[in-house]
């Protein structure tokens, strides 16, 4: 499968409102993004995310609810979080909310999974 583009999708949306919506559901009701356990830590982006996402060989986009193109936003629907690959023929999900559950916030399982789903060892 040819792919352009990976996109993480969080199950938030971004902005100084979207991010106090998070927050407020995470800590008061329990809420949370499976996406969002991958990449951050407690206050900002794991340097072990950007040191994995450095090593592929196709480019890998993290976007939110509200910055989705209107296509990916109507193929996303209510599904995110999530990871999506950009193909000639469309988008194809690579990985699901549950599969991104299932790696328990953990940067090199979440890139073990990825990566044999794209097909792709990493670059040196």
């Amino acid at each position: 499968m040819e792919i352009r583009r990976l996109i993480g999708v969080y199950r938030a949306d971004g902005g100084l409102r979207g991010e106090l919506r998070y927050l407020a559901g995470h800590y008061l009701r329990g809420e949370s993004c499976s996406l969002c356990e991958i990449t951050h830590g407690t206050v900002r982006r794991k340097p072990a995310w950007d040191q994995a996402i450095a090593c592929l060989t196709v480019p890998f986009d993290l976007r939110h609810l509200n910055e989705l193109e209107p296509d990916l936003r109507a193929y996303v629907g209510d599904d995110a979080a999530m990871v999506v690959a950009e193909t000639p023929a469309g988008y194809v999900t690579l990985l699901s909310n549950e599969e991104l559950t299932a790696v328990h916030g953990d940067v090199t399982a979440f890139m073990t999974v990825l990566q044999e789903r794209i097909g792709e060892g990493s670059r040196s």
